[in-house]
């Protein structure tokens, strides 16, 4: 069975510094693989106090959106959980180039020889992951506009694509690089901010995106303080009901089975 499980649920400091989410990201089941998606701060304890457990031995791989804190805290632990103490070497890592290559690397040189790849995220790039059970591809379809170097992604798996929207200003392409039949997006803020400039998604903007991308279903999750004072469950609640398309509000430790049994 393939599945998303959400991990934690925090988006923007406050929400992660006070731990009213968890933020430990996403943990993603795909044809037999498990993938990491953004370990943030409490990721490593949050897998193994999951019920049942996420065991980060079994992980495949370990993908970094952008080098920010509450995407990357857990990624050195998480990866010595991966490769076994750093005994096996196993295991990939995805992340952007600033992320690897930068004075202050979000992985410690210690590890890399641990990994049986480091891979940098791309702009278009096209990327395998394969193991005993299965093997598929996804890409990096377009640079965020972020403070640093971000990238969403989206999975081609046999039954549909799987696209996540990480952490971006809004811009008009981004519908149309993220066509996908299963939609997950960071929505971070409710309303737009005039008197600075937040590099994030509010959810209008969100539901615009949704609307044009027109997915089989839609999670949004990554919740900031003004999403959570407004009930990201009632939010969701009401946009589906207003453009006739499944959307959820992901809660810290929530499954989604993919397909979703009613398709």
């Amino acid at each position: 069975m393939d599945y998303v499980k959400f991990i934690g649920t925090a988006g923007a400091r406050f929400v992660v510094i006070k731990q009213l989410r968890s933020s430990g990201g996403l943990w993603l089941s795909l044809q037999g693989l498990n993938i990491l998606v953004d370990p943030g701060p409490g990721a490593l304890v949050r897998c193994l106090s999951s019920r049942p457990k996420l065991d980060p031995e079994t992980l495949d791989a370990v993908i970094v959106t952008h080098r920010h804190l509450d995407h990357a805290n857990d990624v050195n632990v998480i990866v010595e959980a991966m490769t076994k103490g750093g005994f096996v070497k196993r295991g990939h890592l995805f992340a952007p180039e600033d992320a690897l290559q930068e004075r202050e690397p979000v992985l410690q040189s210690y590890l890399h020889n641990s990994l049986e790849g480091i891979h940098c995220l791309k702009e278009g790039g096209v990327y395998t992951l394969q193991g005993g059970e299965g093997q598929f591809s996804f890409t990096a379809p377009v640079r965020h506009h972020h403070p640093v170097e971000t990238y969403g992604l989206k999975f081609n798996l046999p039954y549909g694509s799987l696209g996540l929207i990480a952490d971006t200003a809004y811009f008009p392409e981004l519908a149309q690089h993220y066509r996908c039949d299963f939609l997950i997006l960071n929505v971070v803020v409710n309303q737009d901010y005039t008197r600075s400039r937040i590099y994030h998604l509010n959810f209008m903007q969100a539901k615009e995106l949704i609307r044009q991308i027109n997915p089989r279903a839609a999670i949004m999750t990554h919740f900031g303080m003004t999403m959570l004072k407004e009930k990201p469950w009632l939010l969701a609640e009401k946009a589906a009901q207003e453009m006739g398309i499944q959307v959820v509000a992901a809660w810290d430790g929530m499954l989604w089975k993919l397909p979703p049994l009613q398709d």
